[in-house]
């Protein structure tokens, strides 16, 4: 049994150690404020112009989302975005409400794969890219690089272990 154990314990090793946490930075350009959001990791952010909030999204990490709220007023962490609105926190834990630019990533594996999706509506102009894939630029909500219905097939895939930047107002 303690042989059985160890392979177990080795392979486990191994897949670990082969798909490890992704960086993202979130950087805002927009000429106004932008409130991002990041789940399932949990999170947000005021980034004023010329701002950036790095985070740390764990391997293994499905259907992940970034988005940019705007038009919001916080006070003791509640508060309330005109769009993205999280219900009402400051760190969202839950998806935001339409309409709202999302940045979507599957992380782990062999390849991660990452997307714009304008199903939910645009808000905010946004470029996604992975260190070592096509930078997606979203600046109208009749972009060609997003998607508009989920029949689309707009997703990208980088090698696993990239690092991504969302760029708000690119």
């Amino acid at each position: 049994m303690p042989a059985y154990s160890s392979v177990v314990f080795l392979l486990l090793a191994a897949f670990v150690a082969g798909a490890s946490a992704a960086t993202f930075t979130i950087t805002n350009r927009c000429s106004f404020t932008v409130w991002p959001a990041a789940t399932p990791v949990g999170g947000g952010a005021q980034l004023n112009t010329g701002g950036a909030w790095t985070i740390t999204v764990p391997a293994g990490t499905q259907s992940g989302r970034v988005w940019g709220r705007t038009g919001c007023s916080f006070s003791g962490g509640r508060g309330r975005c005109a769009t993205g609105d999280c219900g009402g926190a400051f760190s969202c834990t839950l998806s935001g409400q339409p309409p709202m630019t999302l940045a979507e990533f599957t992380i782990g594996g062999a390849m991660d794969s990452y997307d714009i999706s304008v199903i939910d509506g645009f808000n905010v102009g946004m470029a996604f890219s992975c260190s070592t894939g096509v930078c997606l630029v979203c600046r109208d909500a009749g972009c060609p690089d997003a998607y508009h219905q989920p029949p689309d097939r707009k997703t990208h895939t980088c090698a696993a272990n990239s690092n991504y930047q969302v760029t708000f107002c690119p």
